[in-house]
């Protein structure tokens, strides 16, 4: 058997807690979402930091006013060091990275995707709320393609930007890894959410050699049907909607996992923007696969 284990949850706690004010929170309902007219209105606000999430191509050509280019590489390992993709950076080059972009702890931070990046600008959220930053944090709804479509001001100007201090206070209830899953199998009260597209939930296609199927007891609610087709958010009904068809009941601990933890962020904000408390399994479908005595299942 290879063994792979996930550094996430090592990473969370290393390094610098905040010893400034209170941070930490996920942020509300009314927090987590800004629509293209209030971001208009407070374009000026002397504390807003907007980032851009996307190709640097896309950035160049065209970006809201203001805007700076978060490299989306300097937000996690592309290859961790136990071989996992797409594991969390430490909490202090995680500072570093951010700060360089201006970001402090008094921030208001506004994330939106170029085009249709909207699953790893939900990785980015995450990353800032496991950075304890999540509760000054909003996406932009529907992204720079409404803001856009829209006639909203376009620049292609870079402003200059001053490095900001930021000490982060890492959270420990944002991840979780594949021990905690594995002892809370059907465990009451917390419901598994597979976010791949159906063919992969069902073990109908398999990626990168992976083993087909999902965790067991997991329910599928893929990524990609919880926007509209202009990119927004379904409303919050519709969304309450789809989790209870996807088996989840109020007051369960929503896991989230997909290939190697990208597309679930987009469960985990939606699970947070509806009240759930929300974990991500980051090692995702990757680690539990790797393990061949953990059981598949296939419906």
């Amino acid at each position: 058997m290879k063994v792979i284990c996930t550094t996430a949850l090592a990473a969370l706690l290393v390094t610098g807690l905040h010893a400034g004010g209170p941070c930490g929170g996920h942020g509300t309902r009314e927090s987590m979402l800004v629509s293209t007219a209030w971001l208009a209105q407070h374009l000026h606000d002397p504390d807003l930091v907007i980032l851009s999430v996307g190709d640097k191509s896309q950035y160049d050509e065209g970006h809201i006013p203001g805007a700076l280019y978060l490299d989306y590489m300097d937000t996690h390992y592309m290859q961790s060091p136990t071989g996992l993709t797409l594991e969390i950076l430490p909490m202090e080059d995680l500072a570093r990275n951010f700060g360089r972009l201006g970001v402090t702890n008094d921030s208001r931070i506004v994330l939106y995707w170029s085009r249709n990046q909207y699953s790893p600008t939900t990785r980015v959220f995450w990353t800032l709320d496991a950075m304890g930053l999540a509760s000054q944090t909003s996406i932009l709804d529907g992204g720079f393609p409404l803001w856009k479509n829209e006639g909203r001001p376009v620049s292609t100007e870079v402003r200059s930007v001053t490095a900001g201090k930021l000490a982060p206070c890492a959270q420990d209830d944002v991840v979780t890894d594949i021990a905690w899953v594995r002892a809370n199998l059907n465990h009451p009260g917390v419901h598994i959410v597979d976010a791949r597209d159906p063919e992969y939930y069902t073990g109908a296609r398999t990626g990168n050699g992976k083993r087909p199927g999902h965790i067991p007891g997991a329910t599928n609610i893929t990524f990609s049907t919880l926007l509209d087709d202009q990119g927004k958010f379904k409303s919050p009904d519709i969304l309450a909607g789809m989790f209870r068809a996807g088996g989840v009941k109020a007051g369960d601990r929503v896991v989230s996992y997909c290939h190697i933890g990208q597309q679930a962020t987009v469960v985990y904000f939606v699970a947070r923007y509806l009240g759930y408390d929300a974990r991500l399994y980051d090692g995702s479908w990757e680690d539990w696969s790797a393990h061949s005595d953990y059981p598949a299942e296939k419906p």
